[in-house]
């Protein structure tokens, strides 16, 4: 087989459906979607979920359950990775982070993630670290140390 003998499998491929053109498409006139009314109008229709006005389902439920979206923690992140432009044996803490500005606001603390390769031997004082960002730092020789 050479490349100008390529072709796509039988019946992989259809023509795509051109509406509203006359003789011989099926889909001329109001191009199937029937006479005036909202749906008919160009950006008509209405949002999903909409019931004509009446109660939605999604509301008419009664909403069980404990939320704590309103009390999760969030950590602002940084990755192993970014870690490298510091020099050897720095102490890197969320202060350092700020001012290099690797991170803009502290949130709830900050997170190191493992992405990446670290190359330094480095201090790092965070509030949470993954498993693999501990075992990057220590296989360097550095430390870590949750505050």
């Amino acid at each position: 087989m050479k490349l100008h003998e390529l072709e796509a499998v039988y019946g992989s491929t259809k023509n795509r459906k051109r509406v509203g053109r006359g003789q011989g498409s099926g889909t001329g006139k109001t191009s199937g979607k029937g006479e005036k009314g909202q749906n008919a109008r160009s950006g008509g229709g209405v949002r999903p979920g909409f019931e004509g006005g009446q109660l939605p389902l999604f509301r008419r439920l009664a909403k069980r359950g404990f939320n704590n979206y309103n009390f999760r923690t969030v950590y602002s992140t940084v990755n192993v990775e970014d870690l490298n432009r510091f020099e050897d044996d720095t102490v890197v803490t969320i202060q350092l982070l700020k001012e290099v500005g690797l991170i803009k606001k502290e949130l709830d603390g900050v997170k190191v993630l493992g992405g990446g390769e670290l190359k330094k031997k480095l201090t790092v004082r965070a509030n949470a670290f993954t498993r693999s960002a501990i075992e990057k730092i220590n296989n360097n020789g550095g430390k870590t140390e949750v505050i």
